[in-house]
């Protein structure tokens, strides 16, 4: 068994069971600008290539730490399921091919939204933002929007992936992946 078969199989068996809207939610962690960690919930888009997809805007502070720092953590919790996976590695950007797949797969008023916004810069007048967001909904109307350049994703090829189920016991059962050498070796760690 591979960290990605049993990815796959735990995702499989939340998604079964889940009732939350975005069950590919997770955390995404990176190292700050001012070495302090930052944290924020992004949706995972697929596992591929053994690399873990997710998509946004490559000029947020999430895109210009990871420019900085690609050193990156994902964190899963399985509500329904009652599991947890960590999951450490390096992120890199995604081609622009899988970016504009990502991008055309949202819905429009997102799309619109990455288009009109600089994700977490300064606030100034949400009237204007708003005008923005009606002049590109009208001009654009029945057409497929562009993806903008800051937008895209990156793949993140773990390092180390920690598979965390609860137990009423509270002797949980974590099994440990890491990659060493380009060889995954599986270690059972202690609750």
């Amino acid at each position: 068994m591979t960290p990605f078969s049993l990815f796959r199989q735990w995702f499989d068996e939340e998604l079964q069971l889940t009732k939350v809207s975005i069950p590919s939610a997770c955390c995404l962690s990176t190292i700050g600008t001012d070495d302090y960690p930052n944290a924020r919930f992004v949706s995972l888009k697929a596992v591929a290539d053994n690399s873990f997809i997710i998509t946004g805007n490559l000029t947020a502070r999430k895109g210009v730490e990871i420019n900085a720092i690609n050193k990156v953590a994902l964190t899963f919790w399985w509500t329904e399921t009652e599991r947890q996976v960590r999951i450490q590695g390096n992120a890199t950007n995604i081609d622009s091919d899988l970016a504009d797949k990502y991008f055309a797969e949202r819905n429009r008023d997102s799309q619109i939204v990455s288009i009109v916004s600089n994700q977490g810069q300064l606030l100034n007048d949400i009237e204007a933002l708003n005008k923005k967001y009606s002049d590109i909904e009208t001009e654009f109307t029945n057409q497929q929007l562009k993806r903008p350049n800051n937008w895209g994703g990156y793949a993140i090829e773990p390092i180390r992936i920690e598979f965390l189920a609860f137990k009423p016991t509270r002797f949980h059962e974590r099994k440990l992946f890491e990659l060493t050498d380009g060889h995954w070796t599986l270690t059972e760690l202690q609750p």
